[in-house]
């Protein structure tokens, strides 16, 4: 059966010429409404002319003849005699006999060939699959009629432009032999059977060839430009080609005509009262593209239509004032009272800019009469940074809601066109799209394409035709449309919304627009942009031109326009009128993300105590089961795999864990309690080093696995663990955003290496490490990265501790006295650094214990230490315990330090023999640092000189955090010394030697008595 094959290559004549010869065309007038061209030069190629009943030529045969065997009068008369008399086994050359009409035989009169017959057929099929193809090439996209939307201005020679200039098209093509597709002029007026592949016919079967070629243009060379044949679904295809080729589809009724204007109204004249209003403020407006307020209204209209209820935005900051007020509709009186110089911030931390907030707004949808929660995410400057957290946060509240195709919860991603082709996030998750741990069943993407990036024009800002091309990697449909069409933009918005409810996939809708102001307000575009702010300068407003338009059908008086006009600025006067009543700002009232029931009204903990993080021995024996066996029956494991089991089983018998088997422990238990944990990260089912074995595969079955870890109890909560793409800043953003969504809920995410996460650098300083302080936005993400310096080089070494604690917001100078859980409370995020699997139980379990969120940093040994694991609690500090600590005035030194270098310590203390007279401190807990538990260390020590020792060099690690706080302690009476690596640029030696060199030079140093003598 004939299959259509979507390839978008540039299709060639049926029938070349003898001198091939094709010409592109370019524009000769800028401002016209309708494209005129000149022939100027070659461009495609001649082919070999394909023989008869071959390649494209047989398929279009078969399917006639598929056709005629379901029923004869379905094709034309001479197919029905061609397809007979060759049935009964006449040669190709004779089975054609044509038909007789009105009783005369027409078999004497000149018949056309049935190879010319087919391949005029072809060809005509061959042009409507190259407007399919080609056709938003020449779409009329650009507002301002100065330049093409794919920065190209030729036209492609397979499609003809303009129906009126078609016979002086066919006439010239014809010059060089053969026509055009081996059409000519004479053709025109021919009628053409249609094929399946297209719906221009409507109900009609045949069209002329003349009216063929006018749908298409109207179809796909007007002001929407439809990307979609390189799609590899047939029945997508069509679905796309019934919405924009179907005669009358864009047809609007007359309320909607009245709600899109006043839509357009609201939009435009927001930008204008706050123009009057603060003409010299940074705002960011929209003028320009005011068609995107209808556009996503309309968006989300056609999505609650179709059973969504919660709709979640990420957008950068341009029109984000005017989406907060018109779309997610937050109280005018709110926005303009953050243009008051005067206000004043009630809420600690530093806040944010007003164009960067976010909300969280639940409401009737008044199209729908249903309910509606829209949420805009609040985003930095980082233009694309928002869109994982967006998606997270989308997939969150799906998995809570058990949501599991998308239906109920979607999310809309808007983009600027300089960032979707430039920021390499924004391919990132276009690539977790279709992932099953990540997936969030479609997302509408809408770009404000303003044709130009802060100053740099799109010709020198990008290597694709267009700013979207990204998007084809994932096969989204791309819909490019003139936002000077109101009309357009609201049809192409509503097909998207329908595409995202029917397949669950991501669609991108391309606002073709402009600028009116430079990056902002203040800006001067002349400088660099002279020709296109001249023209933008002549523009008329897109409101006044739909006004103008409805006022010409009749569907809106003069007067009614104004009162529209009138009223919304009644609405304006009051609003401000109210924003001076507005003395405080409160931050926590632009909130994107609430938690209902976990705080206080007013925002506060409900209390400040934690519970015990330990765990009846029982429960833990019981999880150590489960994680040292299989519970599937009939399910083969690979060999080494169960020497592993064997010895955690073995490890549970003793009451000891590794690292491996006390974060089992601590995930088996929080499950058990009903808290849901989702780890995430590259690798992270089996773990990088091997270790951890989540997830198992049945040797003998491919795709068949086990996940021991939710089989602990009948009534727990659901484990997730997931092997994520090859990406941090992607993945990483995304499981932020899934931590946003629920405070009752343990998210991690793991760096394959502690040192890879500087690539989702970006989303830690941005998010994480100053999200509350900027958006009063708690999270408890943990982030686990793998540290420690083994001698294999500069890479995979250190998770570069010394940048997490460079960002922590606690005073060095200043002592917190004892009270731990307020200076918990008042951190940007907590530091850690466990030296025992008992501490990194602990620690996990506190971070769902506590009664707010704060994101955890915990860099962690890559090999294991098995450890006795019962204890009650986390232990920010572990103090000296052995035979030093029984005679404190015998101890000449005292080591502070953090991690698994307190085993190298430990061990060269006791080779030297001095475990009477050094003692070793731990801290776990680095920031915030523990002055409460330090403090009594060197009281009791009084007589010791200090050192601090790590394995990291001394520019990096926790050596420049320590020292000052360490001093502050003792109010700077001692001097802390210093005893590690040198400074170096690289984070560790590559050299195996070079490595035990250093180790032991500085472990000589921790344990030698006589090493600062010297030093003041």
């Amino acid at each position: 059966m004939y299959r259509l094959r979507t390839c978008a290559v540039r299709l060639c004549p049926l029938t070349p010429p003898k001198h091939a010869r094709s010409a592109s065309r370019q524009r000769l007038a800028v401002g016209s409404a309708q494209r005129t061209f000149q022939l100027i030069r070659c461009y495609a190629a001649p082919v070999s002319t394909k023989p008869f009943l071959s390649g494209s030529s047989s398929s279009y045969v078969e399917e006639m003849y598929c056709a005629w065997l379901e029923n004869p009068k379905s094709v034309h008369e001479s197919w029905d005699s061609f397809f007979r008399h060759a049935n009964a086994g006449a040669t190709l050359g004779t089975a054609y006999q044509s038909p007789s009409a009105l009783g005369v035989s027409l078999s004497a009169l000149p018949q056309p060939s049935v190879e010319k017959l087919v391949e005029d057929h072809l060809a005509v099929q061959t042009l409507i699959r190259a407007y399919q193809i080609r056709g938003h090439h020449i779409a009329q996209l650009d507002p301002l009629g100065i330049m093409d939307a794919d920065l190209d201005s030729c036209v492609p020679t397979d499609i003809i432009t303009s129906s009126d200039k078609l016979a002086e098209r066919m006439a010239a093509l014809a010059l060089g032999g053969g026509g055009f597709y081996g059409l000519t002029e004479s053709h025109l007026d021919k009628v053409f059977r249609l094929p399946k592949t297209t719906f221009i016919g409507g109900s009609k079967a045949a069209l002329p060839l003349r009216e063929i070629i006018r749908r298409l243009e109207m179809a796909y060379c007007q002001h929407i430009g439809v990307e979609f044949m390189f799609i590899n679904n047939l029945d997508q295809c069509q679905w796309i080609r019934q919405k924009f080729e179907k005669p009358g589809v864009m047809q609007f009724t007359l309320e909607e005509k009245r709600t899109l204007l006043a839509r357009m109204v609201r939009a435009t004249r927001f930008e204008e009262f706050l123009h009057r209003k603060w003409s010299s403020e940074k705002r960011f407006g929209l003028e320009g593209c005011e068609s995107l307020i209808p556009a996503l209204k309309t968006i989300i209209d056609k999505s609650s239509e179709n059973g969504v209820d919660s709709v979640i935005l990420g957008m950068s900051h341009r029109g984000r004032l005017n989406v907060l007020a018109n779309v997610i509709r937050k109280e005018l009186e709110q926005i303009f009272c953050q243009f008051d110089p005067k206000l004043e911030a009630a809420d600690e931390g530093s806040g944010d800019v007003k164009y960067h907030l976010g909300m969280y707004h639940r409401r009737i949808n008044r199209v729908t009469d249903r309910n509606i929660t829209l949420s805009l995410v609040a985003n930095p400057s980082h233009l694309e940074a928002v869109d994982p957290v967006v998606q997270g946060k989308t997939k969150a509240e799906q998995f809570y809601c058990g949501d599991t195709q998308g239906n109920r919860v979607m999310s809309v991603l808007l983009h600027g066109d300089a960032a979707f082709a430039g920021q390499g996030i924004v391919y990132e998750t276009f690539h977790l799209s279709d992932l099953p741990s990540y997936t969030t069943h479609g997302t509408v993407h809408v770009v404000v394409n303003n044709q130009i990036g802060f100053t740099t024009d799109p010709r020198v800002a990008r290597s694709s035709p267009y700013p979207t091309d990204v998007a084809r990697v994932v096969n989204a449909p791309i819909f490019h449309v003139n936002t000077d069409n109101p009309e357009a933009v609201v049809y192409v918005c509503n097909v998207a919304a329908e595409w995202r409810a029917t397949f669950h996939k991501d669609v991108v809708v391309d606002l073709v627009c402009y600028r009116k102001n430079g990056h902002n307000e203040m800006d001067e575009p002349m400088f660099t942009q002279p020709l296109m702010y001249k023209q933008i300068k002549q523009q008329k407003a897109v409101l006044q031109k739909y006004a103008e338009k409805l006022m010409a059908e009749g569907a809106v008086s003069r007067q009614e326009y104004e009162e529209e006009i009138a009223k919304y600025d009644k609405i304006c006067e009051e609003a401000y009128a109210r924003s001076k009543d507005e003395k405080i700002l409160h931050i926590k009232h632009w909130l994107d993300s609430p938690w209902p029931g976990f705080f206080t009204l007013d925002g506060q903990p409900k209390s400040m105590s934690c519970q015990s993080t330990g765990v009846e021995e029982e429960e833990l024996a019981h999880i150590g089961g489960v994680a040292s066996s299989v519970p599937v029956k009939d399910f083969t494991i690979h060999g080494g795999l169960t020497r592993v089991l064997r010895g955690r089983g073995a490890l549970v018998a003793r009451r000891a864990a590794d690292w491996a088997l006390g974060e089992y422990m601590a995930f088996g238990s929080l499950l058990k309690q009903g808290v849901h944990v989702r780890l995430s990260g590259q690798d992270v089912e089996r773990g990088t080093f091997s270790h951890r074995h989540h997830v198992l595969h049945d040797q003998n079955v491919d795709k068949r696995t086990c996940i021991p870890m939710n089989h602990i109890a009948p009534d727990q909560a659901p484990y997730t663990v997931c092997n994520s793409s090859l990406s941090e800043y992607g993945v990483l953003g995304f499981e932020l955003g899934f931590a946003m969504a629920s405070p009752d809920a343990l998210v991690l995410w793991e760096a394959q290496f502690g040192d890879f996460h500087n690539t989702a650098q970006c989303i830690i300083d941005q998010f994480i490490c100053a999200g509350q302080t900027k958006w009063v936005r708690q999270n408890g993400i943990v982030l686990l990265l793998p540290h420690g310096l083994e001698g294999m080089g500069p890479e995979h070494s250190s998770a570069r501790p010394e940048r997490f604690l460079q960002m922590c917001n606690d005073d060095p100078d200043t002592l917190t006295g004892d009270l731990a859980m307020q200076q918990l409370y008042d951190c940007n995020w907590i530091v850690v650094n466990c030296s025992s699997p008992a501490n990194y139980f602990h620690v996990l379990r506190r971070q769902i214990l506590l009664p707010f969120r704060k994101p955890v940093g915990t860099t962690k040994p890559k090999p294991s230490f098995p450890q006795l694991l019962f204890s009650t609690y986390f232990r920010r500090l572990i103090p000296e315990e052995g035979t030093a600590s029984h005679n404190p005035a015998g101890v000449k030194r005292i080591v502070f330090c953090t991690g698994k270098v307190y085993y190298d310590l430990a061990k060269e203390r006791k080779t030297k023999g001095l475990e009477e007279t050094v003692a070793i401190t731990r801290i776990e807990q680095l920031s915030p640092f523990p002055f409460d538990l330090v403090k009594p260390e060197l009281d009791k020590y009084q007589q010791a000189d200090l050192v601090w020792s790590q394995e990291e060099h001394k520019n990096q690690g926790y050596y420049d955090y320590v020292r000052p706080r360490i001093c502050s302690t003792i109010d700077h009476t001692r001097p802390v010394r210093y005893a590690g690596r040198e400074p170096a640029a690289a984070p560790a030696t590559g050299n195996k030697k070079a490595h035990l060199v250093e180790l032991k030079r500085f472990l000589d140093t921790a344990f030698n008595l006589d090493a600062f003598q010297d030093q003041p």
